[in-house]
């Protein structure tokens, strides 16, 4: 796998993502209405004006969510060659939890995990 690899993955990437658009404008029939302007919440019509503020804690929720859920993306390839590297891998997935747990330590502490 070398830079041609790389670079006809990269074109195929792009001359397909282009294509799916260029397929839409070209397919679709246009139709303007109002009412796709609208926000849209489960079909209940909207009762103020879309643009507000939300607390700061939701955002902060939000990112401790994501930083919690991207430690599953790497405890995966872990989990498949743990029998390969043995101990080490041990050792190492201990130390990255860890370091997770004290994440989640200092933003209980922080009390970005209250809704209130």
């Amino acid at each position: 796998m070398g830079a041609i690899s790389l670079i006809a993955l990269i074109i195929a990437a792009v001359l397909f993502s282009a294509g799916g658009i260029l397929l839409g404008k070209i397919l679709v029939k246009k139709s303007y209405n109002p009412q796709k302007g609208q926000a849209y919440e489960c079909g209940i019509p909207t009762q103020t004006s879309p643009w507000q503020q939300f607390h700061v804690g939701y955002y902060l929720f939000a990112l401790l969510f994501l930083i919690f859920d991207v430690e599953l993306v790497f405890m995966y390839p872990w989990a498949v060659v743990v029998k390969k590297t043995g101990m080490v891998a041990l050792f190492e997935i201990l130390v990255f939890i860890f370091i997770l747990f004290m994440g989640f330590l200092y933003a209980h502490k922080k009390g970005a995990l209250k809704w209130s």
